[in-house]
């Protein structure tokens, strides 16, 4: 069914609740991934514009999803991570064009009314980015 599952990560807790899904998923289909993390402080969104170098946040981030990528291959899976930089949403949108994904699947935090305007929601940013099936799954804070 999928041949090609984008999984948005953001380097926290939440991020094992979707692997978890996506590692069942990705079984049942034969699918491989692509990890994707996008960096958005300030040196990743003007690394290109102002021929920046990358920031000890970026080097993490690459460090993070390397490590990830590992996990999921020697859970037998094909693989691949991209760090990408700028704006989430679209970031995530590109990369899933990009790398010939049929699925986005990402972890939500599940922010509701007053949350949802202060902190903004890249899942809802991202269906309106893109055609391509979004599965989401409500993340689970570390310690809960």
């Amino acid at each position: 069914m999928y041949k090609r599952i984008l999984v948005p990560l953001e380097h926290s807790s939440y991020d094992e609740t979707i692997l978890d899904h996506v590692r069942t998923l990705a079984r049942l289909c034969g699918s491989s991934l692509v990890l994707v993390h996008v960096a958005d402080g300030w040196v990743a969104r003007n690394i290109q514009n102002l021929n920046l170098r990358e920031s000890e946040e970026m080097r993490e981030d690459r460090a993070y999803l390397t490590e990830a990528r590992e996990d999921l291959e020697g859970d037998g899976f094909k693989v691949e991570a991209v760090l990408a930089a700028g704006d989430p949403a679209q970031e995530i949108a590109a990369a899933a064009e990009r790398e010939h994904c049929d699925l986005i699947a990402m972890a939500t935090h599940g922010h509701k009314g007053l949350g949802d305007i202060i902190h903004g929601t890249t899942a809802n940013a991202l269906r309106h980015l893109t055609e391509i099936p979004i599965l989401m799954v409500r993340g689970v804070k570390a310690g809960k």
